[in-house]
């Protein structure tokens, strides 16, 4: 991913809090020659070694997964909020532009175990449930309704790469003050930048 240095963010534990607040992805790998993409939830784990690693499925029906190679690097990109800022917002005449966090993560694919992708889908479930009214839990669930793990492929990534931007209006501080204020006006993903651009400005 292309990002100039004044865009960069290289905080480990940020990024990380990050991918674990922003965990639906994009899988890509090649497929007969060509790019193609799963969106999917990628949780951020760590393996038996304690290595930073990413977690997740996708359906036996999907035909991606039958291209999983041994050793063959994979991406995962994850996408936060992101706004349009208009130039009326600056002090002095320049093009419009667009504020946006994003992650690249590069790393090497291997199928999980049956016995490892059930634990893997246990976790995913508790972790989106609770906040639910009604919580529900896998562990409760039938032999019959959990049967349906038999239609799908769960797979580990070992994390050898992290690309991560930060696109925060830097280099036009002096405008920071206004480009907040009429981002958070805007709509949730407008007011999320504002957010990032304050703590930005903090750190």
């Amino acid at each position: 991913m292309f990002t100039p240095n004044h865009y960069k963010n290289e905080d480990i534990n940020e990024i990380k809090d990050f991918l674990v607040n922003n965990s639906f992805g994009i899988l890509v790998n090649q497929v007969d020659g060509k790019p193609w993409a799963t969106h999917i939830p990628l949780e951020l784990d760590v393996d038996s070694e304690g290595k930073d690693i990413l977690v997740g499925h996708i359906a036996k029906a999907n035909p991606q997964w039958k291209h999983f190679k041994e050793d063959s690097q994979v991406l995962c990109i994850f996408n936060g909020p992101h706004s349009y800022v208009s130039s009326s917002w600056y002090k002095e005449e320049e093009v419009p532009t667009w504020n946006y966090i994003a992650v690249h993560v590069y790393g090497i694919l291997k199928i999980q175990t049956e016995e490892a992708l059930l634990e893997s889908l246990h976790q995913l479930v508790d972790k989106y449930e609770a906040n639910s009214k009604k919580p529900v839990s896998s562990r409760d669930m039938s032999a019959k309704t959990m049967r349906q793990i038999k239609g799908v492929v769960g797979f580990e990534i070992k994390i050898e790469d992290i690309q991560a931007t930060y696109k925060l209006s830097q280099g036009r501080e002096h405008d920071h003050a206004k480009i907040i204020s009429e981002l958070e006006e805007g709509d949730a993903s407008s007011i999320a930048v504002a957010k990032a651009m304050k703590k930005n400005n903090t750190d």
